[in-house]
């Protein structure tokens, strides 16, 4: 007996590939997010045309995030593993993943995968603006309203990677200390990256980077062994 799509699912199918209605689901062109840098800026405006243009399906697994998940590519063929979708924008701070995470709920992923803060500390002079606080309340409120609007979307909050920089070491430490410390109370788990990246002086490890914040291929090669079993446990 031949089956047939679920009316909710053949609509978003039909929406997605037509392009129709959605455009209220991304931020508007004139958008300014505050803790974005100049490059930042102009880089998450063009990456949102490109995701206009290539939404998401629903049930998607969605890698969320700045350049570092950006950098990762296609997600799927390094973690064999289908539909998987890369929303990573280089330069994005968490402000900037709060703008455009309707698409993100709209879609209803089946898990979503978030690694983001380090802008929000490097695009200011100061490591203490904005706060780690600040930053961690962000993080931790993109997972509750992915969670509000898509109950059944299991949320992987990753760990704020380390970096070169010793003056941003310990807001890196604070941010991680608090998503940690609210993870029982609040709809996501904690993954640890920055435990497989940082080194015995609390910097990412030279190794597994290109300039000290992104990562070489050794560095997505051992994000990738590290969340496998998670992904592969995901139903």
């Amino acid at each position: 007996m031949k089956k047939t799509l679920p009316l909710i699912i053949l609509f978003l199918t039909l929406s997605c590939k037509n392009n129709v209605s959605i455009d209220h689901l991304y931020p508007n062109e004139d958008l300014v997010i505050e803790n974005h840098d100049n490059w930042g800026e102009g880089n998450y405006k063009k990456v949102i045309k490109e995701f206009k243009s290539n939404p998401l399906n629903y049930g998607d697994i969605v890698f969320l995030g700045n350049s570092i998940t950006w950098g990762g590519k296609d997600w799927s063929k390094r973690l064999k593993y289908p539909n998987i979708r890369n929303r990573g924008i280089g330069g994005d701070v968490t402000d900037g993943v709060l703008a455009r995470i309707d698409e993100i709920t709209y879609f209803k992923p089946k898990a979503v995968f978030l690694l983001i803060g380090i802008n929000d500390l490097w695009n200011n002079n100061s490591p203490n603006n904005p706060s780690a606080e600040y930053i961690a309340n962000n993080i931790i409120q993109i997972a509750q309203v992915i969670n509000a609007e898509t109950p059944k979307t299991k949320i992987y909050v990753q760990t704020v990677l380390p970096i070169e920089k010793e003056q941003y070491k310990n807001n890196i430490l604070k941010v991680n200390e608090i998503i940690k410390a609210n993870e029982k109370e609040n709809p996501y788990q904690i993954v640890d990256l920055y435990s497989i990246f940082v080194n015995e002086n609390g910097l990412i490890r030279k190794e597994l980077s290109t300039d000290g914040i992104h990562l070489n291929e050794k560095g997505y090669d051992a994000w990738v062994e590290f969340i496998k079993p998670i992904i592969y446990s995901i139903n």
